[in-house]
Parts: C-alpha cells; sequence; structure tokens
C-alpha cells in the first residue's frame, strides 16, 4: 500500500467544494469559527474595527427581514464585554465574485435598523489605499453604519503574523489557527492573491508607450488604481515573510485625501509614462520607492540614506560599501552633496568597490546623502506568471530588500569618550607631591603640554 497517495485529515478540508457558493459558505464559517475560538487572532482582526477585548461570538447566515423579503448575510459577529456589545454583519466573497453595491446597502439599512456597528466585507478585491472600499455606496447610509473591507491576503496575512511570530498562548488554538493558513492557502478555497491588473492594463500600456495616453481616459485611473492596490499587496506579501507590518508609504495629504494621490499618479503615468509609489518596513533605513518605467520596460526600486556627519568624503562613502557586501555589482549608487543640486556622481557598486574616488566630484563638498538603487526588467502581461507586470514588480522588490535594504543601518555618532581626570603620568610619585602642592589645580581647559609643565614644576 503507497502511504504518498493517502490525503491526511484536515480540520478545515478542501475537498467536496462544488461552486462558488459551497467555497464561500466554507471560507466563511471556517474563518468566523477559528475568529472566536483563538482570541489572539480575533483580537487582532476586530480591534481596528473598533470592537472592544471581549467575548467573541460568530454566526452564519443569519436571516433578517427587509421589506417584504429576507436576507441572509453571510455572518454576524458579536463582541460583548461587561454591558457593552459590538457587532458587525459580514458578507464574504471568494474567487473572482465581486461586491455589489445594492447588497451591501441591503445590509447597511439593516445594520441601522437594528442599531448594529458595522458591515465587514471579505473578499480577493484589495483596496488602493487603506480604510478606502473597493465597492461604492450611497454615503448616506453611512452616517450611523460604518462599512469595513479585509481581504483574504489580509486576513492570512494576520494569521500567519499571529501564529509564527506574535504567538498563540494556548498550542492547541496555535494548531486551529495553523489549520485555517492550510486553507486559506490552498488554491480550492478562493482566497486568491492579487492577480490581475485589469482590464484596462494592456490599451494603456500600449497608449503610454505610443505616447497618445490622456489624464482624460479612465482607463488611466484605473490603472492607477490597481497599481496602489499591487503595492498593497506587496506589503502584505513581504510583511508576512519578515513578521512585521509593512505599509504603504503615502503623505499627510494622500491620508487626508485618497483622490489626490490617484490623480497625482495618473499625471505621472500620463505625462511621463511612469507608475511609482513606496512602500516602508519598520525599522529600516528608509521606505523603498518602487518605479516601473512602461516606456523603457524597467523596474527601478531605491532607498535614500543619509551619509556620516564626520569623516572624509572617501571614509563616508567607504562607510557604505562594506554594507552593501553582499549587493550585486551592477547596483547603482548616487552621491548627494551639500549645496549642490541633484546627485553630485552615479556609480555601479562594482567600480565604487574598485576606487571609492569616483563618487567624490569635489571633495571640498560635503557628502550629505545616498540613493541605492536597482534596476530590472519590467513583465508586460496583465495576470500572473512568467513575463507579468505583477510577478517582475514583485520580484523586485523582494530582491531589493534582500541584497540592499536589509543590510543597510543609519549612522550613529560614536559615543564621547572621558577626559582624564588628572595628569597623565602619576608614575611619577615626586611628580604627583609637586602637583598637589601647586597653587593652580588641574583643570579641564589644560591641554597635555600645560599637564606636563605642571609635573616638571616650571609653570610655563
Amino acid at each position: 500500500m503507497v502511504e504518498e497517495s493517502w490525503l491526511e485529515a484536515r480540520l478545515i478540508p478542501t475537498s467536496g467544494i462544488n461552486g462558488a457558493e459551497e467555497q464561500e459558505r466554507r471560507a466563511t464559517s471556517a474563518l468566523l469559527a477559528v475568529i472566536s475560538a483563538v482570541k489572539e487572532y480575533g483580537h487582532s482582526l476586530l480591534r481596528p474595527l473598533g470592537a472592544p477585548s471581549g467575548r467573541v461570538e460568530c454566526y452564519i447566515e443569519v436571516p433578517f427581514a427587509l421589506g417584504d423579503s429576507k436576507v441572509f448575510p453571510d455572518g454576524l459577529i458579536r463582541v460583548s464585554r461587561g454591558s457593552r456589545s459590538w457587532v458587525t454583519l459580514v458578507e464574504v466573497k471568494t474567487g473572482n465574485n465581486k461586491l455589489e453595491s445594492q447588497q451591501l446597502e441591503n445590509y447597511l439599512d439593516i445594520a441601522r435598523t437594528e442599531n448594529f456597528d458595522a458591515v465587514l466585507t471579505i473578499s480577493n478585491e484589495i483596496s488602493a489605499m487603506a480604510g478606502q472600499h473597493p465597492t461604492k455606496v450611497d454615503g448616506r447610509k453611512l452616517r450611523k453604519v460604518d462599512l469595513h473591507h479585509y481581504s483574504w491576503s489580509r486576513v492570512l496575512t494576520e494569521a500567519v503574523m499571529q501564529k509564527e511570530f506574535r504567538g498563540v498562548a494556548d498550542p492547541d488554538q496555535a494548531w486551529i489557527l495553523g489549520e485555517l493558513v492550510r486553507y486559506l492557502e490552498h488554491s480550492k478555497s478562493g482566497a486568491l492573491e492579487f492577480a490581475d491588473m485589469g482590464d484596462s492594463w494592456v490599451p494603456v500600456r500600449d497608449s503610454v508607450k505610443s505616447e497618445t495616453l490622456r489624464a482624460t481616459d479612465s482607463s488611466a485611473s484605473m490603472v492607477a488604481a490597481r497599481f496602489d492596490a499591487l503595492l498593497r499587496f506587496a506589503s502584505l506579501r513581504l510583511g508576512r515573510r519578515l513578521g512585521t507590518e509593512v505599509v504603504p508609504a503615502l503623505s499627510r495629504r494622500e491620508l487626508k485625501d485618497p483622490s489626490a494621490r490617484r490623480e497625482a499618479l495618473t499625471d505621472l503615468l500620463c505625462g511621463e509614462g511612469r507608475l511609482s509609489g513606496a512602500i516602508r518596513v519598520p525599522n529600516t533605513v528608509g521606505p523603498i520607492t518602487i518605479t516601473a518605467d512602461l516606456r523603457s520596460g524597467q523596474i527601478f526600486c531605491h532607498v535614500d540614506i543619509g551619509a556620516p556627519r564626520e569623516g572624509r568624503p572617501r571614509t563616508r562613502v567607504n562607510w557604505l560599501v562594506r554594507q552593501l557586501k553582499n549587493a550585486p555589482g551592477d547596483v547603482r549608487v548616487e552621491c548627494y552633496t551639500a549645496r549642490s543640486r541633484g546627485s553630485g556622481a552615479a556609480e555601479l557598486l562594482g567600480a565604487v568597490r574598485q576606487d571609492p574616488l569616483l563618487l567624490i566630484t569635489d571633495p571640498k563638498r560635503e557628502v550629505r546623502s545616498f540613493r541605492v538603487a536597482t534596476t530590472t526588467s519590467m513583465g508586460a502581461k496583465r495576470g500572473r506568471g512568467r513575463g507579468s507586470f505583477i510577478d517582475s514588480v514583485l520580484d523586485s522588490i523582494d530582491g531589493f530588500y534582500a541584497d540592499v535594504l536589509g543590510d543597510l543601518k543609519a549612522w550613529t555618532a560614536a559615543p564621547p569618550k572621558l577626559r582624564p581626570a588628572s595628569p597623565e603620568d602619576p608614575a611619577d610619585a615626586e611628580a604627583a607631591r609637586e602637583a598637589a602642592l601647586s597653587s593652580t589645580d588641574y583643570s579641564s581647559q589644560d591641554g597635555p603640554e600645560a599637564s606636563s609643565r605642571e609635573a616638571d614644576g616650571t609653570g610655563f
């Protein structure tokens, strides 16, 4: 009997899933059951939505009356702490199924009538920005009820980070959470990764190359939004591997007004044929800036790092080169100096290793900072797989972190050293006695010559 063909029993099996409806029901039931069973995981998912820390109860397909008909949200979560109760309805989509505006508005009406706090949606759609819902609904329905969204990538990332990095106190609960991770990572679960740049990708890509893309084209804005969604997915994916929270790096204005970010990115795409954004990894020297140049077919990743505030220019360059000992020679290094516009010089790391002075165009100018960058080929396909745009971006980010960013540390000044509290030659007992009889005691303003003069009794 060949044991390799045996299927191991799982708490949440992927076998027997017939159709999208069964897929959604099983994913909903599995997720909500684990949220209620593993308190650390439930807390990590529900706390950002406004839920208190308390007893979690989860239900599926709860019936509600809406007019003359009945509706069945996929789930309901109730968190109780003392006399306080927080409740959200849950709507789940798997695979390529999209959330529907009318359905969400119905659930928002039910939540308002029942005095519930929120409606939570979970699907494979990834919002372009945090706090932004991928489905448009009537804003008037959000006056008393919050609308939240999690992608399945976010749900999986939280599960992996809680089990592998933050920890689960109870071993049995840790095993249950691991079973959820196994289920969500299976292709039959319907919890897909970011896999498509959208229908507008190919025509926009071709229009950029022919320089015929206009800012008024709605397809340009759609591609800009998908690129931001890709960066959010890349942040979740990298964070899952590093065990930390990686987030897109956005300005205060962009966080306050998401439309400003999309407009600026659309203008950049139409004017220069580029898409650009940044992600931030905690405890690194700076955010990774990712730029996809659709005209040249290349992807650029770079990080800026401040130079040491002391030492000669060559010493400061060598400080950076030593940190990049594991980086490939085709990494580009740019040097920025004081009172100058742009970089002073740019060379490949392999050449700088041989001659650090290649980055020093003027020894009299102070070296202030460096930019370290990599260049890779950009894929053209809209989906996933070999030759795809999505995979080329993800591979560029992973490679940049592994080869460059993970080894860089910010410069810190050396701690000050204590000055000697007495003359440096106390071995001579006679000199020490004469120094003790001197009318002028040793001062912190005295240099070594003054100390020796006092020691030999000359005084000058």
